[in-house]
């Protein structure tokens, strides 16, 4: 019978009762546990496998170039970031909100979101505008957007000095749009929202993406030294290692006023 439980169990996928079986079976055996018992140890081993093999996956799905994460932020190297703000943001409230975020250096957020259960995507801004721009030879472009509109989060890094075509501008906004009130959109930047007109270079357009992404968003500023560097420097002892043995804010919902660019309502 037990031969036959295992085979069960194995072809149920049930990955953590096949892990905890025999330990499960020599404790019941010994201590007279009773079957609901150990059937309820079971189901709970199970359930933790459950969630770490799908927080493993989502953490992959991210693709986070770096293990930061809230507790390793400097916050005393960023003396102009609000540590409150960045905890409450770290509350993702502004998820369920499906509000939005700008800021320079992202703290962590995205892999709190994969933690606490929602799916999240980290891109280079230059490497999502590239990918959509493809997507209008092969004519995939619709199943792209759909498939980056259903991430709760998107991360866009480094939105700044990029190399644009009139056809990515357009899709860009277009994956705004598809996101707007219905999923959040965190956009790291060392420009400030006017200069994304010249950015951009289309006026209209970008009056229409900033209503958008500025209707329910936080804006942190920070002005310290760079994160990346940091993380360079931390990681530069661990590539050695290796080596030798063979890596001020404001805000229309949190602590501060609402950003200076009012919001125009949707036509």
């Amino acid at each position: 019978m037990l031969d036959q439980l295992r085979n069960l169990i194995a072809q149920l996928r049930f990955r953590g009762m096949e892990a905890a079986l025999d330990a499960e079976i020599v404790r019941a055996e010994r201590g007279s546990v009773p079957a609901v018992d150990l059937l309820y140890r079971m189901l709970l081993e199970e359930a933790a496998s459950k969630r770490e093999r799908s927080l493993a996956y989502r953490l992959q799905e991210a693709h986070m170039p770096w293990n930061w994460s809230l507790e390793s932020f400097p916050f005393e190297r960023q003396p102009g970031v609000d540590k409150r703000q960045i905890q409450t943001l770290a509350g993702l409230d502004f998820l369920r909100r499906s509000d939005n975020v700008l800021l320079v250096g992202p703290p962590g957020i995205l892999r709190q979101a994969c933690v606490n259960g929602y799916r999240g995507r980290f891109y280079n801004a230059q490497a999502l505008l590239d990918e959509l721009y493809a997507s209008l030879a092969d004519r995939s472009s619709l199943q792209l957007l759909k498939r980056l509109s259903r991430f709760q989060l998107l991360v866009l890094d480094e939105l700044s000095y990029l190399t644009l075509k009139s056809e990515q501008i357009d899709m860009f906004f277009r994956l705004i749009d598809q996101r707007y009130l219905r999923t959040s959109t965190i956009i790291t930047t060392n420009l400030d929202t006017p200069a994304w007109y010249d950015l951009f270079q289309k006026k209209p357009l970008v009056d229409a993406l900033l209503d958008r992404l500025q209707h329910h968003c936080v804006t942190i500023r920070i002005n310290g030294p760079s994160l990346r560097s940091r993380a360079s420097e931390v990681s530069a002892p661990n590539r050695l290692r290796r080596r030798t043995a063979a890596a001020k804010p404001t805000s229309s919902h949190v602590n501060g006023p609402a950003s200076p660019k009012p919001h125009r309502p949707r036509k």
